[in-house]
């Protein structure tokens, strides 16, 4: 991943060639192919082993109180800089971000893991409908202040931000302008 990483920011991710990260990794496009399918998986090395870290921490996970706060205990405890360092994951996050084809691969490995996190909920006995739910939310949730980490100086631990952010979600009561009607139910 660092060769493919130096010659994505050398050349741009569409110049470079799975044989240059090869030549760049010190190793023949054999062995490159023997452990990616192709160029993109670089980028996504950890995505299996950190889906199955996470899964593991939803399904054995004894202090959270509601499906939603399993899910995002899971991601928030994660060693996030055991991928590497916040400059490292920025560079991925920005090279993946602005490529369609990584974006959507992106896109797909969220869309697994959300699916995985449910299904694990639903082993823990919670219903089908509420698990979706809460592991869609907590995806997304986390994708928000992965990205915020990434850029800020703050650190990943979102509970507190994500529970204000949420109240405010699930505030029924419309917001007001000034050329609103006001109605007797607001």
């Amino acid at each position: 991943m660092d060769a493919a990483m130096a010659l994505f920011d050398e050349q741009g991710y569409s110049a470079v060639t799975a044989v240059q990260i090869a030549e760049r990794a010190g190793v023949t496009t054999r062995t490159f192919f023997r452990h990616f399918p192709d160029k993109p998986a670089v980028l996504f090395v950890d995505a299996n082993r950190l889906r199955a870290v996470l899964v593991s921490a939803v399904e054995t996970d004894t202090t959270a109180e509601s499906p939603l706060e399993v899910v995002m205990g899971a991601l928030a405890r994660f060693d996030w800089l055991a991928l590497g360092s916040r400059g490292v994951q920025h560079r991925r996050y920005a090279m993946i971000a602005s490529h369609q084809e990584l974006l959507e691969r992106e896109l797909v490995k969220q869309y697994e893991m959300a699916a995985e996190f449910s299904a694990a909920l639903q082993r823990r006995g919670t219903a089908a409908p509420v698990a979706d739910l809460a592991a869609q939310i907590g995806v997304a949730v986390f994708r928000t202040a992965y990205r915020a980490w990434l850029t800020d100086a703050h650190d990943l631990d979102f509970t507190a931000a994500v529970t204000a952010a949420m109240a405010h979600l699930v505030d029924m009561t419309p917001n007001r302008t000034e050329d609103a009607p006001v109605t007797p139910e607001s």
